[in-house]
């Protein structure tokens, strides 16, 4: 089944198609979605992992801020069966 990523970017809500085949995350995806250059941001990724603790969570807190700073929020795999209220 094909698998979806929702994320919002500047403030606008967006679903796009995801696959590994094409992506290695749907931070990836959403990147290249808005057409965003991240050779610098995967150089400076590889640093902060090759400089701290596996397990330490940088790696995760660094790519959250930096997303954050470039306009997205709220990046997720859409569910198969969304929950009705």
């Amino acid at each position: 089944m094909a698998r979806q990523v929702t994320y919002t970017f500047k403030g606008k809500t967006k679903t796009i198609a995801f696959s590994y085949d094409k992506h290695h995350d749907l931070y990836e995806a959403v990147a290249e979605a808005e057409g965003i250059d991240l050779t610098k941001f995967l150089a400076m990724e590889q640093q902060v992992a090759m400089t701290s603790r596996k397990g330490a969570k940088a790696e995760k807190e660094f790519r959250k801020v930096e997303f954050a700073r470039f306009g997205f929020s709220n990046i997720h795999f859409v569910r198969d069966e969304e929950p009705e209220a």
